[in-house]
């Protein structure tokens, strides 16, 4: 029995290895897919089957880049960034205060109140379009960027301060009493004391509202124009109903996601300490 339980132990370990490998294959493939389509011509990328063998081309970059004399995605991409990383900023702000109320310092009945926060996103987002676009178009606030700020930032708040409740709950009491015993005020407390512990968590929760703000199409396909005109509804500009565009689509989309991915490598450690927190005890 003490030798096969190790054995069995050993067996188990390799199988779930075996799982999380075929996983991330899958997961893998439609990006592979994607960046090989993106490198070939679109005669060779319209074949069915397609072809593993076909000659490489850029063409589909440089249409992309407008160097072919299309228009250039660089005020889209800095339109993205903009909305993105002032967004991600303003929710981060907000929810990091709302958040240790609501677990460091809990008010009464605030599990109802986080419920509150959830419930907001179970609204359809197609639902609030119309009100949306009528408050920004009297409000003479269409095809601005700061529009596409402020609704981002209201779409993100809830789910940041709901991540982080969860890990500011985590953050010792003791800690934060140690430091208000030796004179520290409020504003000491969050940026000295609690925000360092609770690095991770804050880290997990930019990047998600990051993420979420740069994929967002819907609201900024209809508010916007030529100004403030995002990565993703550049994107949809290459789709035509006549024509070949499946490489250059699949160009571009491996560009717009570039800025994502890198995001989530640089953060990928912290990203995942701050998902699983509070997990085990």
């Amino acid at each position: 029995m003490s030798t096969a339980s190790p054995r069995r132990r050993a067996r188990g370990g390799l199988g779930l290895g075996l799982v999380a490998w075929l996983a991330g294959i899958l997961f893998f493939l439609p990006i592979a897919w994607m960046a090989l389509t993106s490198f070939h011509s679109e005669s060779d990328a319209a074949t069915n089957p397609p072809s593993f063998t076909a000659s490489l081309t850029l063409d589909g970059y440089r249409e992309f880049f407008g160097t072919g004399g299309g228009a250039s995605p660089w005020p889209a991409l800095i339109n993205s960034a903009v909305a993105s990383v002032a967004s991600t900023a303003l929710v981060l702000l907000l929810a990091f205060p709302a958040a240790y109320a609501l677990s460091i310092r809990p008010v009464r009945k605030w599990t109802n109140v986080l419920f509150f926060f959830l419930s907001t996103k179970m609204l359809p987002a197609v639902a609030g379009l119309l009100p949306i676009y009528l408050f920004a178009k009297n409000a003479g606030m269409l095809d601005d960027i700061w529009l596409l700020v402020i609704l981002y930032t209201s779409m993100n708040l809830p789910i940041a301060v709901w991540m982080m409740q969860s890990f500011l709950a985590e953050v010792p009491v003791a800690v934060i009493e140690a430091a208000t015993v030796d004179g520290a005020r409020l504003p000491t407390v969050l940026a000295r004391v609690v925000a360092p512990i609770a690095l991770p968590g804050i880290a997990a929760t930019a990047l998600i509202c990051f993420i979420f703000s740069w994929n967002e199409l819907l609201f900024a396909r209809v508010l916007t124009g030529v100004v403030a005109e995002t990565a993703p509804v550049f994107l949809t500009g290459f789709i035509t109903s006549q024509g070949l565009f499946l490489a250059k689509v699949c160009a571009a989309s491996l560009v717009i996601s570039l800025p994502v991915l890198a995001a989530g490598f640089a953060a990928q450690d912290k990203l995942v300490q701050g998902l699983s927190l509070g997990a085990v005890k």
